[in-house]
């Protein structure tokens, strides 16, 4: 904490307050400072486990991967697992995470009991439901505007060793959005108990949803970590079994499918291809050094083909939307496959910083892609915001935003964030929400 502390003070007061870290989950771009950051190396671990309060103190850079490494050998798990191993605790609560028990459980941040906050005054405080509540309330967004998590205490919940998955093939995505209806107000599929439920769709004639369901009793478990891919499991196989631990990570191998694009799926290369590299955190360091070194659109030019514009997206549209949302995206802007995840806020008061109805169900929709590159820089994602817009949505912001202040300020609480801005950075050390997001600086 001292380290983290000292950092602050050493960064001169007229610059702006920035992470200094090796890793980010974020896909936007933004301009390379040689300035110093704050110094998180010693905010990377688990504090402790409460297996009689179902609770877990971490710190603010510590990662799920590591989280989950301490939880499940006492058969405890945090209620929300973001899918990528590299995901922070911190970074989840102040940007957003989802995963498949979002429909029962809500989003991380809803499970946090308390933080500790490095705020842009350069003071740490304790934010909770009861204490600087309003900050409490406004962290979830603000993707580290309002200040940072140098811990945090969050919810468990005891798990099995083991989750049956059912994959549920539907020919007509009403069909589909129907069944994830039923599925998340009932809790259950045909009288079991759903613990997990997500889907993919594969075209507007070939979509799943993918239910899993705790169990304690043993047998036999696929692995997706080698030669087998997950995501094309779900096409092949109605039912399936996997380890609690091979479950929460089942995306990560192959960055949901995204692996495809450093031909990590070609069966030559795959066996190339050691298995400690297969996972999130080597892709994104590919795409790092492509994005500092334009290396996609070098190779796009050398083959004589126009550049690519790229569509890397999560959007909240509510249920009732969701159809006809992904009918307009398949048609108009066709990436494929396209992963669906259901979810329902958990805490009534709700989130001013990215407003969902309380007690409404939404479906998360996640693309991730390129097209041709338009005339006009970025159309294809503005067209997306202005289609989400229309359905009553939320776009997530850990990509490239393309909003005018006046609508964002409008979709992502605006006035409320200005308040606690003032109130925990009044000298405006750390970077303002719109300028990170939208202005990328």
């Amino acid at each position: 904490m001292q380290r983290l502390l000292d950092s602050y003070r050493a960064i001169p007061a007229d610059a702006t307050v920035r992470l200094a870290k090796p890793t980010s989950n974020l896909f936007r771009t933004r301009t390379r400072r040689d300035a110093p950051g704050l110094d998180t190396s010693g905010l990377t671990g688990v504090i402790a486990v409460d297996r009689t309060n179902r609770t877990a103190d971490v710190q603010g850079m510590c990662s799920f991967e590591t989280l989950v490494a301490a939880t499940l050998p006492y058969g405890l798990s945090p209620l929300v697992v973001p899918q990528l191993k590299t995901i922070t605790v911190g970074g989840a609560v102040t940007g957003l995470g989802i995963e498949s028990a979002s429909f029962r459980n809500g989003l991380p941040h809803e499970s946090v009991v308390e933080m500790d906050i490095l705020t842009g005054a350069g003071e740490i405080v304790t934010a909770s439901r009861d204490e600087h509540q309003e900050l409490f309330r406004a962290f979830p967004n603000s993707y580290g505007t309002l200040g940072y998590s140098t811990r945090l205490r969050i919810e468990l919940e005891p798990v099995q060793p083991f989750v049956e998955l059912r994959h549920l093939r539907f020919d007509r995505l009403p069909d589909l959005v129907e069944t994830m209806e039923r599925i998340v107000s009932s809790g259950s599929y045909r009288g079991r108990p759903v613990d997990y439920l997500d889907g993919v769709v594969f075209g507007a004639g070939e979509s799943y949803l993918c239910l899993g369901m705790q169990t304690s009793a043993p047998g036999p478990v696929s692995d997706y970590t080698g030669r087998a891919i997950y995501y094309r499991s779900i096409r092949q196989r109605g039912e399936d079994r996997l380890t609690i631990h091979d479950y929460l990570w089942r995306w990560d191998t192959d960055w949901f499918w995204c692996s495809r694009a450093f031909g990590a799926q070609h069966p030559v290369v795959r066996r190339l291809w050691p298995r400690r590299y297969r996972r999130s955190s080597v892709y994104w360091e590919l795409i790092g050094y492509d994005q500092r070194f334009g290396i996609a659109d070098r190779i796009e030019a050398f083959r004589g083909r126009p550049p690519r514009e790229r569509v890397v997206q999560d959007i909240e549209v509510p249920i009732e939307h969701a159809a006809e949302f992904l009918d307009w995206f398949l048609r108009e802007v066709p990436i494929e496959p396209v992963w669906l995840c259901p979810l329902r806020l958990r805490d009534p008061a709700g989130w001013p910083l990215y407003p969902l109805a309380a007690g409404h169900t939404y479906v998360n929709i996640g693309f991730w892609s390129s097209v041709p590159a338009a005339d006009t820089p970025g159309a294809a994602n503005r067209r997306i915001e202005q289609k989400v817009s229309d359905l009553n949505g939320h776009k997530s912001l850990y990509s490239d935003a393309f909003y005018d202040r006046d609508e964002f300020d409008r979709l992502y609480g605006g006035d409320t964030y200005k308040t606690v801005k003032k109130t925990y950075d009044p000298e405006t050390r750390l970077l303002d929400l719109y300028a990170k997001a939208v202005q990328r600086r």
